[in-house]
């Protein structure tokens, strides 16, 4: 997995974590569902970074 690519998937949990943790202590129910979708494309991210690393060895 390259480095950038990495650490933007990383990135992309960690605020989508934040923000839905956030929206949903506030009561945002609509900005708290970007948060966790923003949070699934850092996992899927991750995920297929990690394939493509292991069909390469």
């Amino acid at each position: 997995m390259s480095a950038g690519e990495k650490s933007k998937a990383k990135t992309e949990q960690i605020v989508g974590k934040a923000v839905r943790k956030v929206a949903h202590a506030l009561g945002d129910d609509t900005t708290a569902a970007k948060g966790a979708a923003l949070e699934a494309r850092g996992k899927g991210r991750g995920t297929k970074e990690k394939s493509k690393d292991a069909f390469k060895r």
